[in-house]
């Protein structure tokens, strides 16, 4: 595991590696000072992508600009797509803030731009992260986790070519987080707990955090940010508009316990699944041939590894944040120690096709 690039100001989620070798990230407004919410790296250092204009949040026209952007993922027509929660601070959202971008890594020019109605994109909704596949439809179909911890989970559905967007599996049971008993994460020896500087705690709530695609299409993987199950979805079903929430809730599959609570997925081309490990410092893999999980790097410098991105030069990048060294977790203390990295394991196999 080597390092790309260390970051210190503002922490970053998401990352993706165009074909030509181009990284971004993005920076949710979370309470550090974000100067802007999604850059490019040039040169080691962050530059404001694809604008400063587009980086500069309109409080009374949440549609005109970015507001707070939790992902964002190069599709296989390497064209970067920027998924924007529309929610600094966890805030109640409103219409024109949840919203998907596309942008012309030709032209470096936003191109489309999606706009979730108030049904899809409830006001307690957090669109975490987002995949694609661009064989579906006329124009291909984006896929988006809710893992909201103060209202419903489940599935957003996005057809790109109509902007059209419909919510599956709301509040079905594998989109939800696990809570004690069930599920009490461990992160660098402690039980990560929501404390409050009064000593109170209570359990992590975010549900369907990480989603991938299987390298055939044929399922969605997903997992809420507290478990350590992945569940997979028929993605014909999700995309049926004629099927109802009880055919496509019959589609789900528990893929059984993952080793460990996960915060990012993806999957390569020979049909590999990569899950982070939180609770282990470690990201994950799950073997096509062999159906067994195994270790692609273990490594005390991935503290809360993230996002990740299989990219075209065989590496598998993944931002590590110190998430939960935040003050919400540590009774209002921020243990958190700059700086922030990026880094990238040599896997040695193919990028995948279809994202």
């Amino acid at each position: 595991m080597e390092p790309v690039v260390h970051f210190s100001g503002a922490m970053p989620t998401g990352v993706s590696v165009s074909r030509t070798g181009r990284i971004f990230v993005n920076f949710p407004k979370w309470g550090d000072d974000v100067q802007f919410t999604v850059a490019e790296i040039r040169d080691s250092a962050c530059v404001a992508y694809p604008d400063e204009a587009t980086n500069r949040t309109d409080p009374n026209d949440p549609a005109a600009a970015l507001v707070s952007v939790q992902s964002i993922v190069v599709d296989p027509s390497d064209r970067l797509w920027i998924l924007d929660t529309g929610s600094p601070m966890f805030q109640p959202t409103e219409f024109g803030g949840p919203k998907l971008l596309c942008v012309d890594l030709e032209t470096d020019k936003v191109v489309k731009k999606i706009l979730f109605p108030q049904d899809v994109a409830l006001p307690t909704t957090y669109l975490n992260d987002v995949r694609f596949d661009l064989r579906r439809g006329g124009g291909g179909m984006a896929f988006i986790t809710d893992s909201s911890d103060q209202g419903p989970n489940g599935i957003i559905v996005v057809d790109l070519a109509s902007g059209e967007s419909w919510r599956r599996l709301h509040e079905h049971p594998s989109t939800k987080a696990l809570q004690p008993p069930e599920f009490l994460p461990i992160v660098e020896g402690r039980p990560l707990m929501e404390r409050d500087p009064d000593g109170s705690a209570k359990p992590v709530k975010m549900g369907a955090d990480g989603i991938a695609i299987g390298a055939d299409g044929g399922r969605l993987y997903y997992c809420p940010l507290a478990s350590r199950h992945l569940h997979s979805v028929s993605i014909d079903a999700l995309i049926d508009r004629s099927l109802n929430d009880q055919a496509v809730a019959a589609t789900v599959v528990d893929e059984g316990d993952k080793g460990g609570g996960s915060d990012g997925l993806e999957t390569d081309a020979d049909g590999n699944i990569y899950a982070t490990n939180y609770e282990h410092n470690a990201i994950l893999r799950l073997n096509a041939g062999t159906g067994q999980w195994e270790t692609v790097v273990h490594d005390p410098r991935l503290l809360w590894p993230d996002t990740m991105s299989v990219a075209a030069d065989g590496h598998l990048y993944v931002t590590a944040n110190q998430l939960h060294r935040q003050a919400k977790y540590q009774g209002g203390q921020d243990l958190r120690r700059k700086p922030y990295t990026l880094f990238r394991v040599d896997l040695g196999i193919r990028p995948i096709e279809l994202r």
